[in-house]
């Protein structure tokens, strides 16, 4: 997952935000990834479309915690923030950013394991749970929950009781306001799978009851 280095290199300035090199011949500091490795990372791994990132700018601060940016600003930057953290690297496996999986999630297609509404409920609050029937890779996965949509696309009340929805009929509401298409995927945030058991990768600021 990390570009190889040659030659004299810089030293990383944690202090500050530097645009990442669009490729590894194109890199000055030491052990900094490229903007190409880190599209092909989210490509190989989650199956997100490199082109999902045209408009948006890659920069590390710190020891590789690599953040992502809706447009273009000038390099190097000394500022707080700059769009939000979304990888961290210069570690031997790279680790997506809850805040990345809830913004960019919605376009993977691999290593997503969907996750029924009491797992769902047990992942958002950070638990540890066994789930045998997960046949993919091991390692990083999104924790996604199936959710409804309503006809208009507004979300559907997946968690209406069939009394709440009968009543609701009896009220003279109509069928085509309680119908609810399903199939929406909604990522969570980020786990880890090793031996049968996803861990939940939510930070505890991040983490909530669904």
């Amino acid at each position: 997952m990390s570009d190889e280095s040659t030659g004299d290199r810089e030293q990383n300035d944690g202090q500050r935000f530097d645009r990442l090199p669009a490729t590894p011949a194109e890199r000055t500091v030491e052990g900094r990834v490229s903007r190409e490795a880190v599209v092909d990372y989210f490509d190989d791994r989650f199956g997100i479309p490199p082109e999902t990132f045209d408009d948006h700018t890659f920069w590390e601060k710190g020891a590789g915690k690599i953040w992502i940016y809706g447009g273009e600003a000038p390099t190097p930057l000394e500022i707080e923030a700059i769009g939000m953290t979304c990888l961290r690297t210069r570690q031997e496996h790279w680790k997506p950013t809850t805040d990345f999986v809830q913004r960019f999630g919605t376009h993977a297609t691999d290593c997503v394991i969907e996750l029924d509404r009491e797992e769902a409920r047990a992942f958002a609050t950070g638990e540890d749970q066994e789930i045998p029937r997960w046949d993919g890779d091991w390692g990083y996965l999104i924790g996604a929950h199936e959710i409804g949509v309503g006809p208009e696309g507004r979300p559907g009340r997946d968690g209406d009781s069939a009394e709440l929805r009968s009543a609701n009929r009896s009220s003279g509401q109509s069928t085509r306001e309680d119908a609810v298409e399903r199939g929406n995927l909604e990522p969570i945030g980020i786990g880890l799978y090793v031996h049968g058991e996803l861990r939940s990768m939510v930070p505890k600021g991040r983490q909530r009851e669904l």
